[in-house]
Parts: structure tokens; C-alpha cells; sequence
């Protein structure tokens, strides 16, 4: 393990106080790894700060130029850190604080599997100690994990707060789908690696998601302010769904009637033509196929030499 390197991939926008804490919580893993961050051209003083981490050494950090989303950051910052020759990627958002042990915990099940998997996924808690609603992985893509068998659980879909590859997966299942923006790009490209190999819920290994509330995100109650994304989430679902063929379909219709019913039932019709054209779209949404190809690795090429 000694010669094996590892990638911590943060992505991050305009969450300085967040990114803080979770750099801290990197640096203080028991077992050492190099920090890659990704930043999508915050304003907030990020940049001055992240300098001055990459001058403590173990961080090097990347400005997109452009907020490319979380989907965006991840597929440049997995590019990005297998283009630099890393054994092991370690993905997670900038409210990601994980425990001391909790890298350690994650090699761990690396060497009890030998391997022998797609991913593994940290247990997310939230600020208080209960489980993070918007995190716990899916036991098949339409039911979450009801409980954990230590130390190992299998899943099939997971978030990328703590995710952890190994930089074979990489090579062979590609990168996560940039066009994704915001939204289920996660649980697309953790199923797209289950369809495989197993994948498991490492029940040892743990992180608290510092997220402000413990909730899923619901387009009836959601601020008026945040409405743009939802675009983003029902388009992307049909694209992952719908490769879970007719089941997929009918889970996808199911979904987003209850949606629609909730948006009425909270006062929120206006919200509906938000539901049913990201529906439209997703039918329609082809992305480019973002496999680990020549023309990935180039554009991932600044990070090489890391």
C-alpha cells in the first residue's frame, strides 16, 4: 500500500467556510493523501485560499474558469487526477467532512474485497449524528439500503460524498457525464459501474455531510431560487431511468405524477410545467459517451504532472 497513491477530488463553488473544514478533515486522515481540488471559478476568495494551501504542500488545485457544475468538476477532476498516474480516487463535494479514519476504513475494504469491486461508499451522516436523507445509498435503483451489514453492504447506486474507485474502474467505465450539470450524475455513473462489478457501502468508513438541512431536495417545497436546477434533476433521471427499461419507465411516471400532485397540493401548479418539460427533455438527452478515451485524457492533461 505504501506505493500505492491516492487522490482526494474535491469539487467546489462559492462555499469557502465549507471547503475550509473539509480540507482540515483531509489533512487529518490517518493515512496521507494528496488533495486535488477543483474549482468551478468561485468569487468568494476560494482562489487566494487554495493558494496558500497548495504553498503547505499535499494540494493542488485546478480553476475551470467557468462553473461547470458538480457533474462538470467531477469528470474534470477524475480526468484529471487519472491523467496524473493515481492509484485510488476519492471523490467527494466541499460540505464532505469525513472522519480521521475514514480513508483508512476504506482501504481496509479495498484489501478485505482484494479488489474485486466497482466502488465502495462511505456511511454520510448529517451535522447531528443521524444518517444524511440525501445520501444513503440504493439498494436496487428504486429502494434505499434498509441496513447496514458490517463491514461490507451491497448497493447499487451511490452519491459522491465519499466515493471510492480504484483507477482500473476508471479505465474501464469512464467518467462521469459532464452534461449532466447538477443532479443524479452521481447516481448515473455509480449504476452505470454496478450493471458490472459488485459495489458496496463500506459501513466502517464515515463522513458528515455538512449540508444545512437534513431533507431531499422537493421541487413543491423548494425556494424560489433554486427552481432553475430542477430542470437539471428530472432531465438527468430519465436519462438514468430509462436505461432500467420498463420498469424504469413506469418508475419514472410514477415519480413524477407524485410530483406533480405535491406541487398542486402545496399551492404550486406553476411548478408543474418544470416536472414535465425536464421529462420532455429527457427522452430527447443523448449525451456524448465520456469514456476514458485520448481525447478525455488531453483534456485532463494539466493535472499529469501532479
Amino acid at each position: 500500500m505504501a506505493d500505492k497513491r491516492i487522490a482526494a477530488v474535491v469539487v467546489t463553488y462559492n462555499r469557502l467556510p465549507l471547503l475550509q473544514k473539509c480540507i482540515a478533515s483531509l489533512r487529518g486522515q490517518t493515512v496521507d493523501c494528496d488533495i486535488l481540488v477543483v474549482d468551478n471559478a468561485s468569487t468568494d476568495g476560494t482562489a487566494d485560499y487554495l493558494a496558500r494551501q497548495q504553498a503547505e504542500g499535499r494540494l493542488t488545485a485546478h480553476n475551470t474558469g467557468e462553473n461547470l457544475g458538480g457533474a462538470g468538476g467531477f469528470h474534470c477532476g477524475m480526468g484529471w487526477a487519472y491523467g496524473a498516474g493515481y492509484d485510488y480516487l476519492w471523490l467527494m463535494d466541499d460540505d464532505c467532512l469525513p472522519y480521521p479514519d475514514a480513508l483508512e476504513k476504506l482501504l481496509a475494504a479495498d484489501a478485505a474485497r482484494q479488489g474485486d469491486y466497482g466502488w465502495l461508499s462511505s456511511v454520510a451522516e448529517w451535522t447531528d449524528g443521524s444518517l444524511c436523507l440525501m445520501n444513503v445509498q440504493r439498494a436496487t435503483p428504486y429502494r434505499d439500503v434498509a441496513a447496514l451489514q458490517a463491514p461490507l453492504t451491497p448497493c447499487v447506486m451511490a452519491s459522491f460524498v465519499s466515493l471510492f474507485l480504484r483507477r482500473e474502474t476508471v479505465a474501464a467505465f469512464g467518467l462521469p457525464i459532464s452534461e449532466f450539470f447538477i443532479w443524479s450524475d452521481d447516481w448515473e455513473y455509480t449504476r452505470r459501474i454496478s450493471l458490472q462489478k459488485p459495489c458496496y457501502v463500506a459501513a466502517e468508513s464515515r463522513v458528515v455531510h455538512a449540508m444545512k438541512d437534513n431533507t431531499v431536495v422537493n421541487i413543491a417545497t423548494d425556494t424560489p431560487q433554486r427552481l432553475g436546477r430542477y430542470r437539471y434533476f428530472y432531465r438527468n433521471d430519465v436519462y438514468l431511468y430509462r436505461r432500467e427499461g420498463l420498469k424504469g419507465w413506469l418508475w419514472l411516471l410514477a415519480k413524477y405524477v407524485w410530483h406533480s400532485v405535491q406541487t398542486v397540493a402545496h399551492g404550486k401548479p406553476g411548478r408543474l410545467a418544470i416536472i414535465w418539460r425536464g421529462f420532455a427533455e429527457g427522452c430527447r438527452f443523448h449525451p456524448a459517451a465520456d469514456s476514458m478515451n485520448e481525447t478525455a485524457r488531453e483534456a485532463a492533461g494539466h493535472g499529469r504532472d501532479v
